[in-house]
């Protein structure tokens, strides 16, 4: 049986109706993608979106709306990845960029104009059904 890798995604919208993004630089899923990250042991799934979205881009988010999953069974043979997909306009805070990757807000018809990450616009596409 395969481990199971759990982690979170967040799509955050501002007022403008632009798209928080993270370029992301590190070489196992480089380009544009929502931020997120890893589940801990014994933590609340929207207590680790909460957490993951302050340490990538120092917001405080809120009024989070579960919009599904999104899962990749072919990185690794003896993983199978799965992220527990959200989106919200509600946060608070000064946006950061982290070690990770830039972060910034841009329109989902501008996209195309940056390199993606893998199924990014799978993602993406999952996140505004």
């Amino acid at each position: 049986m395969k481990t199971i890798s759990l982690t979170i995604m967040c799509m955050i919208t501002n007022e403008k109706n632009e798209i928080l993004v993270q370029n992301r630089v590190k070489n196992d899923w480089p380009g544009i993608n929502f931020p997120g990250g890893h589940v801990e042991d014994n933590e609340d799934i929207i207590d680790a979106c909460k957490r993951e979205m302050k340490e990538e881009t120092n917001l405080d988010i809120f009024n989070l709306e579960c919009k599904g999953y999104y899962e990749w069974n072919n990185i690794d043979p003896e993983i199978r990845h799965l992220s527990i997909l959200f989106k919200t306009s509600s946060y608070k805070g000064t946006l950061k960029s982290s070690s990770e990757g830039e972060m910034f807000f841009v329109k989902a018809e501008d996209f195309s104009k940056f390199k993606q990450a893998n199924d990014f616009i799978k993602v993406y596409e999952e996140m505004i059904k």
